[in-house]
């Protein structure tokens, strides 16, 4: 009798140390302020009387919108983080915090450049030739976790010339990224082709509702106003991130695209 409730015991306590060490699927995030997830709201002071008041902060980064198109089989852990570059991110450690948390089925996304190219910001430029170290490096190690990355160029600037052509504003850095996800043989969602024929279509007046955009005197956040060309509101935002789960599933990338709602 002791040895059944000896076995029973011992079969009982393996079961739950199965279900405890179940989990959904991680979708896991590395880039930088475009795909960041952002706070809501910002601490503002009055000058004269010393009051705070707190007012909606309205950017956002597309992968904060993105947990709107992911089923109950899976969560996003996004982070992605302002200012970051490859090296940066590397640096700081955010990459093996993300690392130490994918498991073999995750899915990994990753998406640079914004910061890499930035030659006069030494604090987070990372040369090309680094930077498509970085990616290979990236994709060995997910891979190694055996789970699944997809690499994306990176988000286009609404930046137009006198013609209201859009300008790229990268330079070589996307078509590192379509180098390595060629050669790795890994998924490539061309963030920067898409958003680009997204931006052109809106064309230059229409587009700028997409932006984190303030006239003077509209945001207590920004008395002077703000012109932001880079970042999202969140309407922006969610179109991107539709345009990233629209093409995932154009792809039939099914380590992706069997969570999708």
């Amino acid at each position: 009798m002791k040895t059944v409730i000896k076995y029973s015991l011992l079969i009982i306590f393996g079961v739950l140390l199965i279900s405890s060490d179940k989990r959904p699927v991680h979708i896991l995030m590395a880039g930088d302020s475009t795909m960041a997830d952002k706070v809501l709201t910002k601490t503002v002071k009055d000058s004269l009387t010393g009051i705070t008041t707190e007012v909606p902060f309205l950017e956002r980064g597309w992968g904060q919108l993105l947990p709107e198109f992911i089923n109950q089989k899976a969560v996003v852990k996004n982070y992605a983080k302002n200012g970051r570059s490859t090296r940066t991110f590397i640096e700081e450690g955010l990459w093996t915090d993300l690392l130490s948390n994918t498991r073999k089925g995750d899915v990994v996304i990753i998406q640079f450049a914004h910061n890499d190219g930035a030659l006069t910001k030494t604090e987070r430029y990372t040369n090309p030739a680094q930077f498509r170290l970085n990616f290979i490096a990236f994709v060995a190690e997910i891979k190694a976790k055996r789970a699944t990355p997809i690499l994306c160029t990176p988000v286009a600037r609404r930046k137009f010339n006198e013609t209201g052509e859009l300008v790229p504003t990268h330079g070589e850095y996307p078509e590192i990224i379509r180098t390595v996800a060629r050669e790795q043989r890994v998924p490539l969602v061309d963030m920067e082709k898409l958003t680009s024929a997204w931006l052109q279509k809106e064309g230059v007046e229409s587009s700028k509702k997409f932006f984190h955009k303030f006239a003077p005197g509209e945001s207590p956040l920004y008395p002077l106003g703000l012109d932001d060309n880079t970042h999202f509101n969140e309407a922006g935002a969610r179109i991107v991130a539709t345009l990233f789960t629209q093409e995932v599933k154009k792809q039939k990338i099914k380590q992706l695209s069997a969570y999708f709602r």
